[in-house]
């Protein structure tokens, strides 16, 4: 009896301490700050005052406003993005906060609230607006989706609650504990109008392919393509991909890119 006690005490510790520390495992930022080649920085201020950072790279196509993963260096994504600006795209990227310098303390809270801000900057230029979303990133091209009339979102590698691979990584009931930051993209689901594309490699280990499937059950609008033998980094980056990408625009917009 005394040995069960001390074991539960002790995962009740381990319980409280990672509460703690989870942020740190969401958002593990890194400080480097270069601006993409082509790209100018746009600043924003958010409703508590914080200066938002945006890049914008303008051409004379639809938007594409973008939410990076949770490295929080935006020229990580480059890759990604330079096909979006050589075809013509107006692509804006959000800079987290916290990340590559930027002020301010990353939060679901916060990011879902700069990621509305952005998508209200990409909608005064009265062109179609595509979200697209990568892995962590997803959870905000959710979100935004679901508050914002856009004409498309794509995601790439999302989840369908962040706290479900919280919790088969520590072993913690994460998506029922107090004051943990859920990223719960299945309970936007049905408040998401606009057609959706999702992209997934059939390789991810870090969010395995199965998030996807519950996502694409849960959207009324969905299309689900699995890149063969593409792994979590390099989904995006995959010609097929991009191929699928292009042709997702061309059916919404209704010419091609």
């Amino acid at each position: 009896m005394k040995i069960a006690v001390l074991l539960i005490g002790a995962y009740v510790v381990y319980g409280l301490v990672m509460v703690w520390l989870h942020p740190r495992f969401i958002y593990p930022f890194l400080p480097d700050d270069e601006p993409m080649a082509g790209f100018e920085r746009v600043s924003l201020t958010a409703r508590d005052g914080v200066e938002v950072s945006l890049q914008e790279a303008r051409g004379a196509g639809p938007m594409v406003l973008y939410f990076m993963g949770n490295a929080g260096t935006i020229s990580l994504f480059e890759p990604g993005l330079r096909p979006l600006v050589d075809a013509g795209m107006h692509v804006v990227a959000l800079e987290y906060r916290g990340g590559a310098g930027r002020l301010g303390q990353p939060s679901e809270v916060v990011l879902k609230e700069d990621a509305l801000l952005a998508a209200d900057y990409t909608l005064e230029f009265r062109k179609p607006v595509f979200v697209h979303g990568f892995s962590m990133g997803s959870g905000l091209a959710m979100h935004v989706g679901a508050n914002r009339d856009v004409s498309g979102i794509v995601l790439e590698a999302p989840y369908s609650k962040m706290c479900r691979l919280m919790a088969a990584r520590s072993l913690l009931p994460a998506c029922s504990i107090p004051f943990v930051q859920k990223w719960d993209n299945l309970a936007l689901a049905p408040q998401v109008k606009a057609p959706v594309l999702m992209l997934h490699g059939s390789k991810d280990v870090l969010i395995p392919p199965s998030h996807s499937m519950d996502l694409e059950d849960a959207l009324s609008d969905s299309r689900r393509v699995i890149i063969d033998g593409a792994e979590h980094a390099n989904t995006g980056t995959d010609p097929r991909a991009r191929r699928r990408v292009s042709e997702f625009f061309e059916e919404v917009v209704g010419k091609s890119f």
